[in-house]
């Protein structure tokens, strides 16, 4: 796979990087990773840069959040060296919190997974089976609880609809909001 690092005035470096998967360009910024540019095969890397450039906009309005997202992860590393998580502490954390909210809203679920997800921090199915990212227990506490109580919720009302809002919102106040603040970890995610 062949690689080039270019480094764009406002934006800074950026990564271009041959991809045998990617069948459009396509620009992502990761925590800890920085920009990259996936390039399809065939397209030249003169072509990736100036497709760089034709997207500085949209970077410069994300990196102020890919920055707090970086910079929170320093500082909790900071707080506490030893407060990274093991896999099996992580997964006894998040059973544990599902257990008991599932208990205090009378919300049975069928099975549970934990994985290291890459794209969501939960999801339900139409079994009622309930996977929950890793990631959670990283986050801070009442985004973790929202998180379980968002999926706890599908299992009433599998949808996005305004029965469900309504409902989780029954449960936790400012739903909405909180969903909005979840989202801003998203990044994390794909550290």
């Amino acid at each position: 796979m062949k690689k080039k690092k270019v480094v764009i005035p406002g934006i800074g470096e950026v990564l271009l990087e041959q991809s045998s998967r990617a069948k459009h360009m396509n620009l992502s910024i990761r925590p800890f990773r920085g920009i990259r540019v996936a390039v399809p095969k065939g397209i030249s890397f003169k072509s990736a840069e100036a497709f760089a450039r034709s997207k500085s906009q949209w970077v410069l309005k994300h990196l102020p959040k890919l920055q707090a997202i970086e910079d929170a992860a320093a500082r909790r590393q900071n707080e506490s060296p030893d407060s990274h998580i093991d896999r099996k502490t992580g997964r006894q954390i998040l059973l544990q919190r599902l257990n008991e909210l599932s208990e205090k809203y009378a919300l049975p679920y069928n099975r549970v997974f934990v994985k290291n997800q890459k794209t969501r921090w939960g999801s339900c199915s139409e079994k009622k089976n309930i996977n929950l990212n890793i990631n959670l227990v990283s986050l801070p506490e009442i985004l973790m609880d929202y998180a379980i109580m968002h999926e706890l919720v599908h299992t009433k009302e599998l949808n996005h609809s305004s029965q469900f809002w309504d409902l989780l919102e029954k449960y936790m106040e400012n739903a909405k909001i909180l969903d909005r603040e979840l989202q801003q970890y998203s990044l994390f995610l794909l550290r």
